[in-house]
């Protein structure tokens, strides 16, 4: 009996250790999962775009929430963890920077969706669709980088990578700049220009958010490299 107690007490000693030191993986799955709410996120907007007008455009809303509040569940856990553990596979800060960027993700999407719920349909413009194309396309590449950072990944793939991401981000500038000077030079009336311009802006960040994700995946995997 004793040698049975002494077992299960090195075993129960072991796990807590392991938890305390941080090298259970439970920061990489944290993460991860992080990444995969703000990729739903994403392609749930896909999914609004065409449904707006119908009742399943609420459902979608719905489930944008659903998205946000799972994900902040997910920060919050990585905040209380962080505060847990003694030593972490990755400097906390980093750690930090990229939950807090991954959480700003559905919570702008979400920003996203409740405008074009609320959007006259007559306003709404086919570019906004283009935009929410490359929101969707960072977004992917968005969960490829996360998933590296178990991995230790380096070298042309995820430089590649977030040479992408710089690239969806730098075309969804130009093309924000090409749409205000048609809004503010063109003879269209106030109130789409507001409704438009805040629409083609908040998409800009969206896309502006998962450019910094992979930025601070990519600064994490030089620290490591």
């Amino acid at each position: 009996m004793r040698r049975i107690w002494d077992v299960g007490g090195q075993a129960d000693m072991l796990g807590y250790l392991k938890g305390l030191l941080g090298h259970d993986g439970k920061f990489y799955d944290l993460l991860e999962a992080s990444a995969m709410e703000a990729r739903e996120s994403a392609a749930l907007l896909v999914r609004l775009m065409p449904a707006l007008g119908s009742p399943e455009a609420e459902k979608i809303v719905g489930d944008l929430a659903d998205r946000r509040r799972t994900l902040k569940r997910l920060r919050s856990r990585i905040i209380q963890d962080l505060c847990r553990t003694f030593v972490t596979p990755l400097e906390r800060e980093d750690i930090e920077a990229l939950s807090s960027a991954l959480y700003r993700v559905p919570k702008t999407v979400q920003k996203i969706a409740g405008r074009l719920l609320v959007c006259p349909p007559e306003v709404l413009h086919d570019v906004a669709l283009k935009q929410v194309g490359m929101l969707d396309e960072a977004s992917v590449i968005v969960v490829t980088l996360v998933g590296s950072l178990r991995k230790r990944l380096h070298g042309e793939r995820i430089e590649a990578a977030c040479d992408k991401l710089q690239t969806i981000e730098g075309d969804a500038d130009r093309l924000v700049g090409d749409l205000l000077a048609s809004l503010y030079q063109g003879s269209t009336e106030a109130k789409r220009v507001i409704i438009l311009k805040d629409l083609y802006e908040l998409l800009e960040k969206a896309i502006d958010l998962c450019r910094d994700v992979g930025n601070v995946v990519f600064h994490v995997i030089l620290k490591y490299s």
